[in-house]
């Protein structure tokens, strides 16, 4: 059980402060949820107490693991499907575990992919939305600006496949 104030990840939305816990009756049935203030976008999530663990809801990184997600973004490519449905399911799955590491992998692969061969629009969506689930928990631990967390990964990247990035990606 976490408390209000405490910063959490929900997988596939991002990293947010709880603000407040909240009984609410949805669809007849009154049930206790995390009310969740997400750093970007100002937008607020509501998440079940009684699915906490099938969600996947953590506590985000510390300050001092940033420094590997950071060292994930600048390493080198892993292999990928060149059949992009499969590579598409993979990085999903990736993306769906919460786990800070792989959607920095997904971010890493899915940025050289797209500079090298370019990205289909369901991967520029991924990667995009890949992006800012890492963006929000970077914006969290940092306690930075959304602007400085995309300068550092960007900074990171670009250190890695050099000055050449599609605008679009970045």
């Amino acid at each position: 059980m976490f408390n209000i104030g405490e910063k959490i990840v929900y997988p596939m939305h991002g990293a947010g402060v709880i603000e407040s816990i909240e009984e609410r009756e949805i669809l007849g049935e009154k049930r206790k949820y995390y009310i969740m203030k997400m750093p970007i976008g100002n937008m607020q999530v509501m998440i079940p107490l009684d699915q906490m663990e099938d969600i996947g809801i953590r506590k985000v990184i510390d300050f001092k693991e940033i420094e590997n997600v950071l060292d994930v973004l600048a390493s080198e490519t892993t292999k990928m499907h060149k059949n992009w449905n499969r590579r598409y399911r993979a990085n999903m799955e990736l993306i769906k575990t919460g786990d800070i590491y792989e959607i920095a992998e997904v971010v890493r692969n899915l940025t050289l992919r797209d500079k090298e061969k370019g990205l289909s629009t369901g991967e520029r969506k991924m990667l995009s939305n890949a992006r800012q689930i890492l963006i929000s928990e970077i914006v969290l631990v940092a306690e930075i600006s959304e602007e400085e967390a995309i300068d550092l990964i960007e900074e990171v990247i670009l250190r890695q496949i050099g000055p050449t990035v599609p605008d679009a990606v970045l």
